[in-house]
């Protein structure tokens, strides 16, 4: 299952929401993190139940999808792709 990523807008708000679920530390986790859980799904249809989860879904973190097997480069700068092996032109 591919798992649905965030544009430069979307982690902005998403990141947002996260620093405000810090500010309520006597909170319960998963209350302090609802409005981030609950912006995500949302957005993207996919139950996300662990916050931190959501802060690794920067499409920016993640390079161009692999010309051989269409899987994304694990960083921009990467010139191998994980997944197949294949050396990035």
């Amino acid at each position: 299952m591919d798992v649905p990523m965030l544009d430069e807008d979307e982690f902005k708000k998403a990141l947002e929401l996260y620093k405000l679920g810090f500010k309520h530390a006597s909170q319960d986790r998963q209350v302090r993190f609802k409005p981030l859980l609950d912006y995500y799904y949302n957005l993207t249809g996919f139950a996300v139940t662990e916050p931190n989860a959501i802060m690794h879904h920067e499409i920016a973190l993640y390079g161009p999808p692999c010309e051989k097997c269409g899987k994304p480069y694990r960083t921009p700068l990467a010139t191998f792709c994980a997944a197949c092996g294949n050396r990035r032109k």
